[in-house]
């Protein structure tokens, strides 16, 4: 890191308590320059000036940073400091680990080359699912059925820890990753050695964002790009624009950070933020809490910003001292940043850096809202939404319609539960979930909504029993603090019992509802709603039968539930009657910010954070006694259904492949807009008449054994059979919702994996037509290793999410761009035509590519590897069999 660098003359002396550290001297590096410098981009700089070598970071990357004013979305190189995992995108990453420790031993190089080089954490909390809920063991039967379902995992992850140098795995039921990460994993400036540097991360989730609160900077990056960093590899950027994102005012009293952080990603979307850096500035910061911050930072990915930056203060020293870090480590962090002028004083107008953009907000302005009904920057005020509602079931279908006819408005649908007779309509609440690491990492909204659930009770209102209520909290500081309290019995009694420690709603895992319910929904074609306080709401995810889903505080998922359902107007419709037959309304239990703050103070202790997290690499005891194989190489079970050596190196030679030209290739889908990675790989529930349930049927395993999506990343066979299986696809070649598309020229209607095996038994290769934004949502690597095995060799859209892109490169697929203005409909292409392009050898970055469609017409496109790097990447066959050819040379 030091040998060699051509910075070593600003290396500098620092004391610390006794102890002497080196460090990076910014400030003498750039000068006045630096001083203008965004907070974020002064990160990207000490990274260049550390990491330079020469070749994977040049002088050239560091004078490119230092002059950013006048380099935005140019090329650089960046070399996080760690990297951080889930389960759901872990487990395939050290699948692949150990299938190129197979390929690199087959082609004659040493195994055990194959190890992280910078600190790799990963955190099991996906494959947790809502089976039970609202009992007082719900907690113990989730944990049991996931350690009973994904055992096959959990032993390969075990063996993983072993396996792998410098990589740490931390136990199912410990909390959710960023949860995790915020709490406890986070070091905010490396301290471990002689030399101080920033604490940054990717990791291989997009909600990665959420550190960025605790002035970290991190983001989500492609499951294979990670891969690459865990290496040692660089990750190729484009410098990218900061837009300075002012805050003024303080919040109302009865506003909360889930209003404030569905207000900015409506506003910032709006804006355009995509593949920008957004660092946040301005006196109002001041008056968030470290854990406000990170509710909005966790939201970044859909306000669409690669970053939502906090730089460092005294109120991250003090949340740092409040969840229990190490003095010493506290007083290396302080006087480092202040050294490198990277603390931020918020007040301190003159601290203000240059920003590309300066967009402002007044916290005041920010009222209660609600996100939906299908994506999570629709925001809605609390007051609009009963009229909104109602216009989004006729509205002609759409992110905001379900386009159904004005004589439906008034189906209901009755059943029977638990020996009592109920009946739902459209806007009826069938799920209310507290969950996701956007909000259970908060304490005020979580304890807000213990106080709203004890008033509640006071005032003698409930929920009914059908509707799927559910608590998994982001840690078990969460548990400790709802306990110590005195607010869990009223939320238990409300029906929010705990159900795990993971993403579990959020991420599609809210398990079935009974099947009264989905029979009643189903045959009224009714519209009823999940609410839920996660972060995404696209359709298909949250539960098959909820096909509007509101984004929520803790607090009005418990008063939607209290409801049952959302076209209600709080403001004068009760949400109930007490004993006395008394109308009670939202605003008679919402309790303030204030009332908040007090219990918060009081509750949340530094104790917690050491009694829970001086355990955290333990597990329960199923965990403690799971047998793993031993061994630099993995023992492939041939008859495994979850952990699979996947194919991708089967017949990688030393040389590069011969790149040929993509003749006669078919239109595998014709997609719309938003195409999210969970239309492209879904994480939820396997449908029991699907390509994926068939091949695991076949192999002995019956329905209730298939498990989700998330939890068999590890199988290649069922993620390429599971690749565009999400039943709210829509594909323009069959006009309909469903995983199908049609086979040319059979006309033939097929699962979307049954028609790719048919051309791929055909020799005719594939290529995908789709609109803008296409890849956005989770950053999952398999939205790109799925089309990859289904034969997909390019991808045409309007636009691409910056990771899914990058994830497409890794894979050694061809992203394409249409100009601006055209589309496949403004071309005149419906999908049946054939298209044929060649890439030549000497392309650049951004070249325009012609293509040829059998109809006679010929446009050109933008080739998006957007860097040297993604070229090379493309010319190896994908980014991991570079590195292995790098690690036999």
């Amino acid at each position: 890191m030091i040998l060699g660098n051509p910075y070593a003359q600003y290396l500098k002396s620092l004391e610390v308590a006794g102890k002497t550290f080196k460090y990076f001297d910014l400030p003498a590096l750039g000068g006045a320059k630096y001083d203008e410098l965004p907070f974020s981009v002064r990160v990207l700089l000490e990274s260049a000036v550390r990491n330079c070598d020469e070749f994977s970071v040049t002088r050239q990357d560091v004078e490119c940073v230092l002059n950013w004013a006048d380099q935005q979305n140019v090329e650089l190189n960046f070399k996080p400091a760690r990297v951080i995992l889930q389960d759901f995108t872990g487990v395939p990453a050290v699948v692949d680990f150990a299938a190129m420790r197979d390929a690199v031993a087959k082609l004659g190089g040493d195994p055990d080359k194959i190890n992280p080089i910078c600190p790799s954490d990963l955190v099991i909390d996906h494959s947790v699912q809502v089976d039970f809920a609202r009992t007082a063991d719900s907690l113990q039967k989730n944990q049991d059925l996931e350690f009973e379902r994904n055992k096959e995992r959990f032993r390969f992850l075990k063996w993983g820890a072993t396996a792998f140098r410098n990589m740490l795995i931390v136990p199912p039921g410990s909390g959710i990753v960023h949860q995790v990460n915020l709490e406890y994993l986070a070091r905010v400036v490396f301290s471990d050695s002689e030399v101080l540097y920033p604490d940054s991360v990717v990791g291989t989730d997009s909600h990665t964002t959420m550190i960025n609160g605790l002035g970290v900077l991190g983001w989500g990056a492609g499951g294979i790009e990670a891969e690459a960093v865990m290496l040692g590899q660089a990750i190729s950027m484009l410098l990218p624009e900061v837009i300075g994102y002012h805050v003024i005012g303080n919040l109302d009293q009865y506003a909360t950070s889930t209003d404030l952080v569905l207000t900015i990603t409506k506003h910032l979307r709006q804006i355009g933020v995509v593949g920008k850096f957004v660092e946040f500035f301005g006196p109002g910061v001041a008056a968030l809490s470290i854990a406000d911050r990170a509710t909005i930072s966790n939201m970044c990915p859909e306000y669409g910003a690669t970053v939502g930056y906090f730089p460092v203060d005294n109120a991250t020293l003090a949340y740092l001292r409040q969840t229990n870090r190490d003095e010493l480590k506290i007083e290396a962090i302080e006087a480092y940043l202040r050294a490198s002028k990277m603390m931020r004083d918020y007040s301190d107008a003159k601290q203000n850096p240059k920003f590309t953009q300066v967009v402002e907000l007044d916290l005041a302005t920010v009222v209660p809202s609600v996100s939906g009904p299908k994506r999570p920057h629709d925001r809605v005020s609390v007051s609009d939404m009963k009229q909104d509602f109602l216009q989004c079931l006729t509205n002609k279908v759409g992110f905001k319609g379900f386009g159904l006819n004005s004589n439906s408005l008034d189906s209901v649908g009755s059943f029977e539960y638990e020996g009592k007779n109920y009946s739902l309509k459209h806007g009826s609440v069938v799920i209310a979930a507290i969950t996701s690491c956007t909000n259970t990492s908060n304490p005020s909204v979580m304890l807000g909504a213990g106080l709203l659930a004890k008033k509640a009770v006071e005032a003698g209102l409930g929920v009914a029993p059908y509707i799927k209520t559910s608590l998994s909290p982001g840690s078990g500081v969460v548990s400790y603090y709802l306990q110590e309290s005195g607010v869990l019995p009223f939320l238990e009694q409300m029906g929010f019992n705990n159900v795990g420690y993971g993403c579990m709603t959020c991420i599609g895992n809210s398990g079935p509802l009974p099947d009264a319910i989905v029979d009643a929904i189903e045959k009224n074609d009714l519209v009823c709603c999940g609410v839920l306080s996660g972060n995404r709401n696209f359709e298909g995810r949250i539960h098959p039968n909820t096909r509007a889903n509101y984004l929520a505080s803790p607090l009005l998922v418990i008063a939607y539930a209290i409801a049952g359902r959302v076209d209600i107007d709080f403001e004068s419709e009760p949400l109930g009657l007490n004993e006395k037959g008394e109308p009670v309304f939202l605003k008679q239990i919402w309790p303030t910010r204030s009332e908040i703050q007090a219990v918060e103070s009081k509750h949340v202790i530094p104790a917690m954070f050491k009694e829970v997290y001086s355990k955290v690499t333990q597990g329960f005891k199923a965990w403690q006694e799971l047998e793993a194989p031993e061994g630099k190489l993995y023992p492939w079970d041939q008859n495994s259904t979850y952990i699979k050596r996947p194919p991708f190196f089967d017949s990688m030679t030393l040389d590069l492949p011969k790149q040929s030209a993509l003749a006669d290739a078919r239109c595998l889908l014709n997609l719309g807009d938003s195409v999210t990675t969970d239309h492209i790989s879904p994480a939820g529930s396997i449908a029991r008449n699907s390509p994926a349930a068939r091949y695991l049927a076949e192999r002995g395993l019956t329905p209730r054994e298939f498990n989700s999506y998330g939890s068999r990343r590890g199988n290649d066979a069922v993620m390429a059979r599971g690749t565009f299986a999400n039943i709210r696809l829509v594909n323009k070649l069959v006009g309909k919702p469903g995983p199908k598309t049609i086979h040319f020229p059979s006309m033939q209607e097929l699962d979307v994996y049954d028609a790719a095996e048919r051309y791929t038994q055909e020799n005719v290769p594939l290529i995908l037509l789709v609109g803008k934004d296409y890849g956005s949502g989770s950053s999952r690597d398999w939205a790109a290793k799925g089309p990859y095995l289904q034969g997909i060799k390019a991808v045409i859209a309007e636009s691409f999410e910056r990771i899914h892109r990058s994830n497409l490169v890794g894979m050694g697929l061809v992203p394409l761009e249409y100009l601006p203005g055209q589309s496949t409909d403004s071309l005149g292409f419906d999908g049946s035509e054939t298209f044929t392009l060649h890439i030549p050898d000497d392309c650049k970055p951004g070249q325009l590519i012609s293509v040829k469609a059998s109809n006679g017409k010929e446009f050109s496109v933008k080739l998006r590897f957007d860097t040297e790097v993604d070229l090379t990447y493309y010319r190896h066959g994908g980014i991991l069999n570079f590195m292995i050819r790098q690690m036999l040379q």
